[in-house]
């Protein structure tokens, strides 16, 4: 059996699948065997651990297809692309999604802006027009803004991964809420903040509202704090109305979507924003 590599960094952006679909896809590899091939890129699995571990545990054969890409950063955009386009995601998973799709094209482009410049006149893609988050926006049919805060979010989110893996897939997959202004604040935090915010996590002990400057103490129920939290609302029915854009494109395509989750997740936030009023 070839040898496959495994990336966590990769793997990491491929959402596991609930206990049911599992099972159901390991139950058709059984029966028909392992119809569709693993995606590789210079040995690196990006498509398929599922399949790849059910195959490896029952020893049952796979073929596999190997991609191009000029860097690691155009790997991940396709990973995340990939998953989009397939995958019923979460509001947080779609935000994080296309905040690390953006934090990769610029960083793609600021290592080898030439190979975008290729890739932009081979493809003559819209994606590639203009700027990074302008033509990010029109692709995931986001607001600019939304993309913006979604690569804050991101860097957060890595920020935490760097010091807690665990603590970051519990995030992103809703078994610890955590509101998406507190995530896009700790885009530039400390270690030490970043530490003690999952002390406070562990401890049951955290708070999801976004630190206060202690000398601002007395505005607390002024009018500095309603615009505040009036502006994470306007930030919450923003990010729900690009979901579901991005749910109407699923439909769009054949595709069952799992609305109960997305309106929940959108509710749940609400509520958040409700009891800290």
């Amino acid at each position: 059996m070839q040898r496959i590599i495994i990336d966590e960094q990769f793997q990491f952006l491929l959402p596991a699948l609930d206990e049911e679909t599992y099972k159901g896809l390991e139950t058709g590899i059984l029966q028909h065997g392992c119809l569709i091939p693993l995606i590789l890129w210079n040995g690196i699995l990006i498509d398929g651990y599922n399949r790849y571990k059910i195959c490896t545990e029952h020893d049952i054969p796979f073929d596999t297809v190997e991609m191009e890409f000029n860097n690691r950063e155009e790997a991940t955009i396709w990973i995340i692309e990939n998953q989009i386009q397939r995958r019923n995601l979460t509001p947080i998973q779609l935000s994080y999604f296309r905040g690390v799709h953006y934090n990769s094209e610029k960083k793609s482009q600021g290592d080898n802006n030439s190979h975008i410049q290729e890739r932009t006149k081979a493809q003559n893609e819209p994606l590639y027009r203009g700027s990074t988050a302008t033509r990010l926006a029109e692709h995931y049919q986001v607001n600019r803004s939304t993309i913006k805060r979604n690569a804050k979010l991101a860097e957060g989110l890595t920020s935490i991964g760097e010091i807690f893996p665990e603590i970051k897939k519990k995030i992103l997959s809703g078994e610890i809420r955590v509101g998406k202004n507190r995530l896009e604040s700790l885009a530039s935090a400390s270690t030490k903040e970043i530490e003690a915010v999952i002390d406070d996590i562990e401890s049951g002990d955290f708070i999801n509202r976004a630190p206060r400057n202690p000398g601002n103490a007395k505005l607390s129920l002024g009018s500095n704090s309603i615009i505040t939290e009036l502006k994470e609302l306007n930030n919450i029915i923003s990010d729900f109305a690009s979901n579901f854009n991005t749910l109407l494109g699923q439909f769009s395509n054949g595709e069952s979507a799992e609305l109960k989750t997305v309106l929940r997740s959108f509710i749940n936030e609400l509520e958040e924003l409700y009891s800290k009023v």
